[in-house]
């Protein structure tokens, strides 16, 4: 199985400083706004955003919490792959503030909609915006496009694209396999 590198280290290092960077410009000190990173891999680019705009822009207490989508997704209980939950974890309301999702790769949009009636049980949010860090645009099964978007990956249907976290694979870097 032969595998391209999509991105290096050092470049998912330049879009995740670009990515927290226009999160500033839109949503300035976040006093209004949520990070919401959604299991299980969006949860790795959810921490690193979460730090970049703390530790490398001063923006206080940035919340963070992780959703699981499984029992809300319209492939639940029907394929042979028994599909493995994540716990939630959001100790904060979402009631009236600004949520952005977050997830490593948009591929179909069917996560996403999962995702949009999962946070209904924790209130209802004034507003619902999308980061990914690999955006494969041609591969949309729902209408449902980033906000905000590291790069975009034209890949067909029988490529898949592998994100690796330092945190989890022992590298940083996106593949294309």
């Amino acid at each position: 199985m032969s595998q391209k590198v999509l991105l290096t280290s050092k470049e998912v290092n330049i879009i995740l400083h670009r990515l927290a960077c226009q999160l500033i410009e839109k949503h300035l000190d976040f006093s209004n706004t949520v990070l919401i990173g959604l299991q299980p891999r969006g949860i790795y680019l959810a921490k690193r955003i979460k730090a970049l705009l703390e530790q490398e822009y001063q923006i206080n207490k940035v919340p963070l919490g992780f959703l699981d989508i499984t029992f809300f997704r319209d492939d639940f209980r029907r394929g042979e792959k028994q599909l493995e939950a994540n716990k939630t974890q959001i100790d904060f309301l979402v009631e009236d503030q600004k949520v952005i999702f977050i997830d490593d790769v948009l591929y179909t949009g069917r996560s996403i909609n999962a995702a949009l009636t999962a946070i209904q049980s924790f209130g209802r949010p004034s507003e619902i915006e999308l980061l990914v860090l690999i955006d494969r645009r041609f591969s949309r099964h729902l209408p449902i496009q980033p906000d905000y978007r590291g790069r975009q990956v034209d890949a067909i249907e029988d490529e898949k694209v592998k994100v690796c976290w330092n945190e989890k694979d022992g590298e940083d870097a996106v593949y294309l396999i």
